[in-house]
Parts: C-alpha cells; structure tokens; sequence
C-alpha cells in the first residue's frame, strides 16, 4: 500500500519480529543471531531519532529521552556499532523493549489503544505518550 514510502515503525517491527522468527527457528548461529538482533536495533534508533535532528547536531541520547526510547538501547547501539558486540541476551532484551515501545507509541495509535491495557504505569507513560504526538503520522 505505501509502496517505498514504509513507515519507519512498520518498517523497523518487520525487521524485529523477522529477528525473533529467526531466533525461534534455530537455524542461526549466536554470532549470527546478534548481527541480525544488531542491524534491527541500529536502524530503529538511528530512523526514529533521524527525523528530530536538526541542523546541528544532537546528541543519540538526548533525542532518546525525548522520544522516551530508554537510554541502555541507545548504549546497546552504541556498542552494536562502535565497540564489541554485546551477548545475545541483551539483543533479545533489546528488541522486546523496542518492540514494547513501538506497540505503546505507533501501534496502540493505529489500532485505537486496544493493544494497550491500560494501567497505573501506562497512564504515567501517556504524558510522555503525548509529547511524542509529533512522530505520530508525518514522522512515521
């Protein structure tokens, strides 16, 4: 339907989900299984804070909490990219988290909050749920 014009969040849960598949076969190796979890994880933290930079540059992490993307995924691709490559555990973790995150900020908007069951911690998140309205449509 949007042809080469995917939304960033469709496009970064297929290549998560894609991960999980892969892991849950069995056919890849534990190297293997991190540099597929690793480029997934990059490219979410590298699309979703490319559109909030501006002229200048902006820190990963500052953009990060802005858009409530918890700071040790922004480590994670930091180490993913520039150090050694983590174990595959905190790859896994990596992507739960990513994928929670883009369930409560794209999905839930798309489907009406009826992935999100509401609770006490969740109505806390919707104040920062609202600040990031902004990466709601255009964005995506």
């Amino acid at each position: 339907r949007y042809g080469p014009k995917m939304p960033l969040a469709v496009d970064c849960t297929a290549e998560l989900i894609r991960c999980k598949v892969l892991d849950s076969s069995g056919r890849l190796k534990s190297h293997e299984l991190i540099l597929s979890y690793g480029l997934a994880l990059v490219r979410f933290v590298n699309l979703i804070t490319e559109r909030k930079q501006k002229m200048t540059s902006i820190p990963l992490r500052q953009l990060a909490r802005e858009v409530d993307i918890p700071i040790w995924v922004v480590d994670l691709r930091h180490e993913l990219t520039h150090g050694k490559l983590p174990r595959l555990a905190l790859c896994r973790k990596g992507c739960d988290v990513v994928l929670d995150w883009l369930r409560k900020t794209y999905w839930s908007r798309q489907l009406g909050n009826n992935l999100c069951e509401e609770s006490e911690d969740e109505e806390e998140d919707q104040e920062g749920t609202e600040a990031n309205a902004e990466l709601d449509n255009d964005a995506w």
